[in-house]
């Protein structure tokens, strides 16, 4: 157990090598783009709607597509009220007010992992990044599901509680529903995979190169 612990305390005090430092400052500058990048994209097609009906959503915001003739996330919501659900509105997603932050907070300890220089706080960055990525998929997920099955009893159509997909898609009604990341959920997803690479660069070895 001892043994362990000697090689844990030794892996997490292992200074970076310049290559990591320069993988992790490109990972931190990778976050700065979630900030006015869409997260999510839904879509929705119908009869009525051969064109679809497009609803992006940000760390801070949601934004339906807009033309000269329609605002499409007025019309999503003017077409929620005839099945019950309540509108998308932006005061109901908490997650507005903390996903900027937390982006911020990430930003703030990549940078003192590229200068500071040490495993630990790339290990903490990495663990943090990655349970924030978790966390807010499945906050999103459980967003979806409070709105498709709280459903007002005395509204004009009346529908199953139900799903909306956080991937991927599904029918409802008359409407085919496709649920699919956008551009920065992509992003998102190539940060985490650029600190493991600076993981793997300046991993200790028994021959001392680095």
């Amino acid at each position: 157990m001892q043994r362990l612990l000697n090689r844990a305390n030794e892996f997490f005090d292992t200074p970076l090598t310049g290559r990591s430092r320069l993988v992790i400052a490109l990972a931190v500058l990778l976050i700065l783009p979630v900030f006015i990048l869409p997260l999510w994209r839904m879509s929705l097609y119908s009869n009525q709607f051969p064109d679809g009906l497009m609803l992006d959503i940000y760390s801070y915001k949601l934004l339906g597509a807009k033309t000269p003739e329609r605002d499409d996330l007025a019309e999503i919501n003017s077409l929620n009220h005839y099945i019950g659900m309540k509108p998308l509105i932006e005061d109901d997603f908490t997650e507005f007010k903390w996903i900027p932050f937390v982006l911020g907070v990430l930003f703030l300890l990549g940078l003192r992992a590229a200068v500071l220089g040490k495993m630990s706080m790339l290990i903490d960055l990495l663990v943090l990044f990655s349970y924030f990525g978790l966390f807010s998929l499945w906050s999103f997920h459980h967003k979806l599901t409070l709105y498709g099955h709280n459903l007002d009893a005395t509204a004009a159509i009346k529908v199953a509680p139900f799903t909306p997909p956080l991937f991927g898609h599904q029918t409802m009604a008359n409407f085919e529903v496709f649920n699919y990341p956008a551009a920065g959920s992509w992003v998102m997803a190539v940060v985490p995979l650029l600190l493991l690479a600076a993981v793997w660069f300046s991993r200790p070895n028994k021959s001392g190169v680095t």
